[in-house]
């Protein structure tokens, strides 16, 4: 095999078609919303993490369980990404009638492209939080907030920072 890169041969580069069951399909007893989508800095150096906070509310009437998604996607990469990728998830137990703040990093390393070698490039960057995939389509509605960061300096490899 001479040719390695995934496109075309998985959903997460197939355009705007989405899988049939993407991660985290199904359905809950309850309902949640998502508010407070905080990404701190909003402008990081090429090699820093992110800071994610988010809040959960359980707005339903039964006590249960969401997983929390962060998706992260590239606005522009020198080489091809996929639409959007999984960073973390957390599985959160939530009362009814309740909220939860939840705390998430994402670090330098989970934005490296491969380009002959793991690089960290600087550009615009969206992050997407919620009970789903961006833009899935399903019965029961979840939430999907979405913010932008930058990241400054000029492109390195990974194991320089």
């Amino acid at each position: 095999m001479e040719n390695y890169t995934m496109e075309g041969r998985t959903y997460r580069y197939y355009g705007q078609e989405a899988p049939l069951y993407p991660f985290g399909y199904g359905l809950s007893y309850t309902t949640f919303r998502y508010r407070d989508l905080v990404l701190s800095p909003p402008v990081l150096p090429v090699c820093a993490n992110l800071s994610v906070s988010v809040v959960l509310e359980n707005t339903g009437p039964r006590d249960s369980e969401e997983v929390v998604q962060l998706y992260l996607r590239w606005e522009q990469s020198s080489v091809p990404v996929p639409r959007w990728q999984l960073v973390a998830f957390r599985r959160v137990a939530v009362l009814a009638g309740r909220e939860t703040k939840l705390s998430f990093q994402v670090l330098a390393e989970q934005r490296a492209v491969w380009v002959q070698d793991w690089r960290l490039e600087p550009g615009t960057f969206t992050l997407f939080a919620g009970g789903q995939q961006p833009g899935q389509k399903t019965r029961v509605p979840s939430e999907v907030l979405s913010a932008r960061f930058s990241v400054t300096g000029t492109a390195r490899p990974l194991r320089g920072c």
